[in-house]
């Protein structure tokens, strides 16, 4: 039997054929795979003993959808669409059966059967949009006439799962079977409907649109619900107006409709550079010179140094997934302040539903709290979490080194500073590792693990399985002041402050930077984050704006006044005493301030960033720039539709970003200096992921 013959596995119950789609590891709708479907139905429409026919999938679920791979590839027959009208023009009753994930083309598949049944733990969803595209196969006009148009623009335009109950109370299932016996539940339900008709087809029906037809303002009205959540996205919008459709047009003209769209969003830049970044998370997981077989080290037991708000966020990472954790602190206060912020937190998750009350317990008695090292001795793995200056860490590793099992890791949480001199502290460098969590752990996914020049291949193969275990995004990066991200944001900050010196105000540059896709501007950041932090007020010099800012006490959010003046929600508006402060700095600093465009903001924050990314590439700091698109995208709200600062600067041409990094260089010298492996690719004709 070939591979494609084996995509399909058709069987006979009495009078019900079942076909089952056994494609690992998640069933997608390949060419392969749909040509071998449409032969399964034609040979049980045209056997006189079948009456019925069952449509499940092996493995993990009914299917995951299309084959991605193929969108970027003329499409080839037999299409999805066709697939989907011989299913539903099957003269034989045929009935979906789902367990698992039912996602994108899958439950457009199971949309255009007959019948829809599910075990109870199956989810059903049309994630298209979170590729920047709108359910390509009849979903935007089968499901608003199975579901209603409201309950359908929450889920094609959210891309997120929904239950069977849930599913099966909107009208999407036809029943809810067995957990245990899917197939029989299947198969009786086959047989008990087989002789109904006519046969109920989901196209044809119109009473669940009909009551929005010509209702624009109901549509209208979603849109502007959900504009803060659509701010930036193209494909929301698309999918707002197919569902519109499926509601206005008949069946036909609906369907052409949403064909026209999608074929507009999939030639446009946001979905390429969403579909970039869904392949660059999965690439992100693999290390070029990792094999897989790597083995890896048992993680039973976490140690935590440090019980503030990093500390506790990561504790909270290890408890979420059942892992004990043992938390350490110099002084009671502190540890009890640490445990009882983690305590607060599960107690409001659980407020919030998204715990049952049961679960803070469970968690909080996996935490044990320590005031000695020594309580770490038996951990796997221990992740320091202390202030960041170099002579602390090493103090702490060196004492870690005398305490921890032979076997363990030893992991700092750095943001910045050098993982080989932390790991020279002990006697085990192949035993040390960055584990760099963004603040807040807890929510945040990314992490940037550091493997330092001695780190062991085993312990770097655990850290990267252990983030998945933890739900983290992991991006294996290389030692350098920053690492990644921040050492890219660093060129961003630094041309933001010299902006605002030159002639533009931080809310001008927050807005330019907001508006190309960015949860906030720098100056805005500043203030959320705490301007204070890391200022002393022994040490100021007075030298920068932000050290004048924090010795008038101006500290940010925390206390109301920052770069902004904030009122007692934290709305924020411009403050005339910072722009009395900028006027009176440039002043002094000799500066006759100009008129600064948007587009110099915008060019001079991210095309330093761009740039500082192509340093980090050719000094193998990263292994690929779509592992700098995934820093940025999981760890720095870089907008997901611009598909990362590589992706974006292969967008809009590195030839444009290396003429514009020489014309500022002439301008503002050297700090715009182009990179080489900038100028090479240029030369070469090249784009940064073909490095």
């Amino acid at each position: 039997m070939t591979d494609e013959a084996r995509r399909v596995e058709v069987s006979q119950d009495g009078d019900i054929a079942v076909i089952t789609l056994d494609s690992p590891p998640v069933n997608a709708l390949s060419t392969a795979l749909r040509r071998r479907l449409l032969d399964a139905i034609a040979t049980a429409n045209d056997d006189p003993t079948v009456r019925a026919i069952v449509l499940t999938g092996a493995g993990r679920g009914f299917s995951g959808g299309a084959d991605i791979t193929e969108f970027t590839h003329p499409p080839q027959a037999p299409t999805l669409h066709d697939l989907l009208d011989r299913i539903e023009g099957s003269p034989k009753p045929v009935v979906a059966a789902l367990h698992g994930m039912t996602l994108g083309g899958g439950l457009e598949t199971a949309l255009a059967c007959h019948y829809r049944v599910a075990v109870p733990s199956a989810k059903v969803g049309l994630p298209e949009v979170k590729l920047g595209l709108l359910p390509g196969a009849g979903g935007t006009q089968r499901l608003p006439r199975l579901v209603g148009p409201e309950a359908a623009l929450e889920i094609i335009t959210s891309g997120a799962p929904v239950g069977a109950e849930a599913a099966l109370a909107q009208g999407l299932l036809d029943a809810v079977v067995d957990e245990t016996d899917l197939r029989g539940g299947a198969v009786a339900f086959a047989r008990r409907i087989a002789d109904n008709l006519p046969l109920p087809r989901v196209r044809d029906r119109d009473d669940k649109v009909a009551a929005f037809r010509g209702k624009r303002e109901i549509f209208d009205a979603f849109r502007k619900a959900n504009a803060r959540r659509f701010r930036g996205f193209d494909a929301p919008g698309v999918c707002i107006e197919a569902v519109q459709a499926a509601c206005d047009l008949p069946f036909e003209a609906g369907m052409a409709r949403e064909r026209s769209m999608f074929a507009a969003l999939l030639g446009g830049q946001q979905s390429a550079a969403q579909r970039h970044a869904f392949f660059a998370e999965r690439q992100a997981a693999k290390t070029p010179d990792i094999p897989e077989t790597t083995p890896t080290l048992p993680i039973r037991r976490v140690g935590i140094i440090g019980a503030g708000t990093m500390g506790g966020g990561i504790a909270m990472v290890f408890l979420n997934v059942g892992l004990p954790v043992t938390i350490v602190e110099r002084e009671g206060d502190a540890l009890e302040r640490g445990t009882a912020a983690i305590r607060g937190h599960f107690e409001a998750t659980a407020r919030k539903g998204r715990l049952k009350p049961g679960d803070v317990e469970t968690r909080m008695n996996l935490l044990t709290g320590a005031l000695d090292l020594a309580a770490l001795a038996d951990c796997d793995l221990i992740i320091e979490a202390v202030f960041e200056r170099m002579d602390v860490k090493k103090d702490v590793f060196a004492k870690l080194d005398r305490i921890a099992r032979a076997d363990a890791i030893l992991a700092s949480n750095t943001s910045y500073l050098d993982i080989d001199a932390i790991a020279a502290a002990t006697s085990r460098p192949h035993q040390v590792i960055g584990l760099h969590f963004f603040s807040p752990a807890n929510v945040m996914r990314l992490m940037e693990v550091v493997r330092g020049a001695k780190t062991a291949k085993p312990v770097i193969a655990t850290a990267m399985k252990l983030a998945k275990t933890i739900g983290k995004v992991a991006v294996l990066v290389g030692v350098g002041h920053g690492f990644v991200g921040n050492r890219m944001l660093a060129a961003r900050q630094r041309e933001a402050n010299k902006l605002i010196i030159e002639g533009a105000m931080p809310w001008d540059v927050d807005r330019v930077l907001y508006d190309f896709g960015l949860p906030m501007g720098p100056f805005a950041m500043a203030d959320l984050a705490g301007l204070d932090l890391g200022w002393t007020k022994e040490e100021s010099s007075r030298s920068t704006i932000r050290d004048i800012l924090c010795a008038m006490d101006r500290r940010g959010q925390k206390n109301g006044r920052g770069f902004y003046d904030y009122d007692e929600t934290r709305k924020a508006t411009p403050s005339r005493i910072v722009e009395t402060v900028i006027l009176d700095f440039s002043a002094q600093a000799g500066v006759t301030r100009r008129a600064i465009s948007d587009a110099e903001i915008l060019e001079r924050c991210i095309y330093p960033m761009i740039n500082e990314g192509a340093k980090i590439l050719d000094e193998k700091i990263a292994s690929r720039a779509s592992d700098i698109d995934v820093v940025w995208l999981n760890g720095y709200g870089w907008p997901l539709y611009r598909g990362g600062p590589m992706h974006y600067a292969d967008q809009i041409g590195l030839d444009h970003i290396l003429e514009r990094l020489k014309a500022f260089e002439a301008e503002q010298g050297a700090d715009f200096k182009p990179a080489a492996l900038l100028e090479r690719l240029v030369s070469q004709g090249k784009r940064f992921h073909e490095v």
